[in-house]
């Protein structure tokens, strides 16, 4: 890293490979967002409701996209962040193939599966080589370029899946003619999963930067035995290897008492709703976690002391969640709505047809602007906050507050309207708004740690998205929208989780100072 009279200079090839980081993350929300637009399609063919819907979407991704996020957040901290993120590609692109050779409920919910654990390799190993390439006065900026690829990645699975689905439907209109017997969502996951495979070849190319240097803490890219730490981390969250870890550690007591009290929340929710996979799903995650950190604790006493030791840290990984509570669920159910709302569902071999020329023109138009609105949204927040923060430590909080107020009134406009070209014409402000945190929310994590825990750290904040976030809203608002018949009235019972986030993220504020300026004081005392 270089440095002139104006502050740090960026490298080219810091650029280069951000640039390629952020190509990643499309690929990697392409695969994730897909699901969107195929959902009315898959929903036919598969006799699902809306709850399975949002599960597909949502949990069966979710938990394992968080749960071997963890591990392989660690691995990111101990070894080449840039052939992870290879591996990792070239896994998640193989199982979205896959999906598209799914001919039921639980075969489409394991190849989601493989994606959430393909896809938990790549943000933590690229926050962390961001956070080496940028300085902290540009990280926030940088993260949320790196974070633009969602919403770009996110908007153009939308056009994508509708033109494979009029297209494949066009040529093919009985699937009893289509090559391999392929329904047009079915094509239509192998069309953006293939690619991939080509991609991870590049990233394994990439160059790693020195840990820590650009902040005058500078450790080995590799450390000795990072594959059998891996696999401890491993064996520390993944049930039921967890009770062998717990033993060893000594603390197998409490561990069966947390996994008794999951058992029982996952009993009394499924019990309650009906939905047994989702709740299992769930709380084993939970469960998980609460074995990690008891690992954690132990083996790295000082990260899990700035990580999970601190209760604001805590408080703000379950803030940062509930944002993306409201957003993953909104942005999720956007093109069904719009769908059942404005176009007439396809019922039978005519009305299919038609319901797949629906979803093309759906996903063009919405999918583009989202993605455009989204990515402006993601980087101006980005910019936003690293201005902020230069005048205050809780600057970057206060852009994460305002994503949650700003679209609030819009999205209320847009389930509520009986105006399709009014719809298209707010709806990409409220991607806009809705993406200006993401990037703040990681910087600021990334910001109370140490160097050689930003990787965890990633992992952790993805914890919380995916976990809180991805696992819940969708499933939630698509819960609701089953039992009401109503759609609209799933996204907004979303809006009990506001005011509890605004609370959380207002007292983060007057914390957030005090926890950078101790981070080394309190790892060392750790």
């Amino acid at each position: 890293m270089n440095k002139e009279a104006g502050g740090p200079r960026v490298t080219a090839y810091a650029w280069y490979a951000l640039i390629l980081f952020v190509v990643v993350y499309v690929f990697n929300f392409i695969d994730r967002q897909i699901v969107s637009i195929l959902a009315e399609s898959i929903k036919a063919d598969l006799k699902l409701d809306d709850a399975q819907i949002g599960f597909l979407y949502g949990t069966a991704f979710a938990v394992f996209y968080s749960l071997f996020g963890i591990p392989l957040g660690r691995l990111a901290d101990s070894w080449y962040r840039g052939r992870l993120m290879a591996i990792g590609l070239a896994l998640w692109s193989s199982m979205t193939a896959m999906s598209g050779f799914a001919q039921s409920f639980g075969m489409l919910a394991t190849a989601r599966i493989g994606v959430g654990i393909g896809e938990a390799s790549a943000s933590p190993a690229a926050y962390s080589m961001i956070a080496d390439y940028f300085p902290k006065e540009r990280r926030a900026t940088a993260l949320s370029i790196y974070s633009s690829g969602l919403y770009i990645g996110g908007g153009i699975a939308l056009p994508i899946g509708g033109y494979v689905l009029a297209e494949w439907g066009r040529r093919f209109p009985d699937a009893l003619s289509a090559p391999l017997g392929l329904a047009p969502w079915q094509a239509a996951f192998l069309a953006v999963g293939l690619p991939g495979l080509v991609l991870a070849a590049w990233i394994w190319s990439l160059r790693e930067p020195l840990r820590g240097a650009i902040d005058g803490h500078p450790s080995d890219i590799v450390r000795p035995n990072a594959w059998s730490e891996f696999g401890r981390e491993l064996a520390a969250i993944l049930p039921p290897l967890t009770l062998i870890s717990a033993a060893r550690l000594g603390v197998l007591v409490p561990n069966l008492i947390a996994l008794a009290v999951c058992a029982a929340g996952a009993f009394a929710l499924a019990t309650l709703t009906g939905d047994w996979p989702q709740w299992i799903a769930w709380w084993t995650g939970i469960y998980a976690i609460f074995s990690w950190t008891q690992s954690l604790k132990r083996r790295d006493p000082a990260t899990h002391r700035l990580l999970w030791g601190t209760p604001m840290v805590v408080t703000l990984t379950i803030a940062f969640g509930s944002i993306s509570f409201m957003t993953y669920a909104v942005a999720f159910w956007i093109p069904p709505y719009v769908l059942r709302t404005f176009y007439t569902g396809p019922t039978d071999a005519a009305m299919i047809m038609q319901g797949v020329t629906a979803a093309e023109e759906v996903s063009t138009i919405f999918g583009w602007s989202a993605a455009a609105a989204s990515a402006i949204g993601v980087i101006l927040g980005g910019i936003v906050s690293d201005k902020l923060r230069q005048r205050h430590a809780a600057g970057r909080l206060y852009v994460n507050m305002a994503a949650i107020i700003l679209p609030a009134p819009a999205v209320f406009f847009l389930f509520t309207t009986d105006n399709l070209a009014n719809f298209y014409i707010v709806a990409p402000y409220v991607g806009l708004c809705s993406a200006l945190w993401v990037g703040a929310a990681i910087a600021t994590l990334q910001d109370v740690v140490l160097p050689r825990m930003r990787g965890t750290a990633g992992a952790t904040y993805v914890l919380g998205t995916s976990l809180v976030g991805l696992a819940l809203g969708p499933y939630f608002a698509g819960k609701v929208a089953a039992l009401t018949g109503s759609l609209a009235t799933g996204i907004f019972s979303l809006y009990v989780v506001p005011p509890f986030t605004l609370a959380a993220l207002w007292i983060a504020s007057r914390k957030i100072g005090e926890l950078e300026a101790t981070r080394e004081q309190r790892a060392a005392t750790a």
